[in-house]
């Protein structure tokens, strides 16, 4: 992820640029697991040109290594002090997964060792570095072998992060979601790697289609730096609104997220909207055109 002094500066900037004037979204990351929301920050996120055999790709091989002496110091991040293990027999937690991608790819790891976000490695705050973990998603069955090589999340509410290719396996690309780890020791006699442990259903896509937006007149309501503020945002506009603002969406448009509404059947119509949008909740919108 990171060198911890950058990734620390980061994640409190951030952290500054999730929500927009009109409301208060609660910072860049969702509460609960129950809603689907963003998994990464603002200039993050999947790469350009992701390779076309993520699937091929196979787990991490258990074996033993030496610790990296750097990553076992305990160490203070986001105001938080952490004591890193240097034995994970028998460790399992369930919490929270998030991930991390083009941001760090390349960059070290705190481990020394460059990031590569199609390799299936995870940051832990406290495990062994490195160490190997079995991480399942809790809510279809999913389960991948990782490399835990870096440190991280520093978010009270996460556990851990995955790499691009880990959480595309385990289908979390779409926002934070619940997972078990599960620490592996390779000299334990029960322990025989498997492959990973997919579920029927199909993998998701890694390029998603791009929502279709049919031409007309639209409000845009606001941008944001984050897609969890936009999605909030959205769902508050939609719940004061109801039928009287008609398609409420959110586009991504280079590193913002544009919330709009729309089309409407003529300016007329979307004036009306606006005005609308003034006297219920305050909110000053534009018209745009497609």
């Amino acid at each position: 992820m990171r060198l911890l002094a950058k990734l620390v500066v980061f994640s409190s900037f951030a952290s500054l640029l999730a929500g927009c004037a009109v409301f208060d979204t609660g910072g860049d990351r969702p509460a609960s697991a129950s809603r689907t929301k963003g998994g990464y920050y603002l200039d993050d996120g999947p790469g350009d040109n992701p390779p076309g055999n993520l699937a091929d790709i196979p787990d991490a091989v258990p074996k033993v290594e030496p610790l990296s002496s750097g990553a076992s110091r305990p160490y203070t991040a986001m105001g938080r002090n952490y004591v890193p293990m240097t034995d994970a027999r028998g460790f399992r937690q369930e919490g929270l997964a998030s991930w991390y991608g083009r941001r760090y790819h390349g960059k070290p790891t705190s481990s020394g060792e460059p990031y590569d976000m199609y390799a299936m490695s995870c940051a832990h705050p406290t495990l062994p570095i490195p160490s190997y973990v079995r991480v399942t998603n809790t809510n279809n069955g999913r389960s991948v072998v990782l490399r835990v090589n870096d440190r991280g999340p520093f978010h009270p509410e996460r556990i851990i992060d995955l790499s691009y290719t880990a959480a595309w396996k385990l289908d979390i690309l779409r926002g934070v979601t619940p997972v078990r780890v599960e620490a592996i020791d390779p000299l334990a006699p029960s322990y025989a790697p498997t492959p990973a442990t997919l579920v029927a259903t199909a993998l998701p896509p890694l390029q998603p289609a791009a929502e279709a937006v049919p031409p007309g007149t639209y409000l845009q309501l606001g941008a944001f730096a984050s897609l969890d503020g936009a999605r909030e945002f959205a769902e508050r506009v939609s719940q004061r609104m109801g039928d009287a603002l008609p398609g409420i969406r959110h586009l991504r448009a280079g590193e913002l997220v544009k919330v709009q509404a729309g089309p409407f059947a003529s300016l007329a119509l979307a004036d009306q909207a606006a005005e609308a949008l003034v006297r219920e909740l305050g909110i000053q919108s534009f018209k745009v055109a497609r």
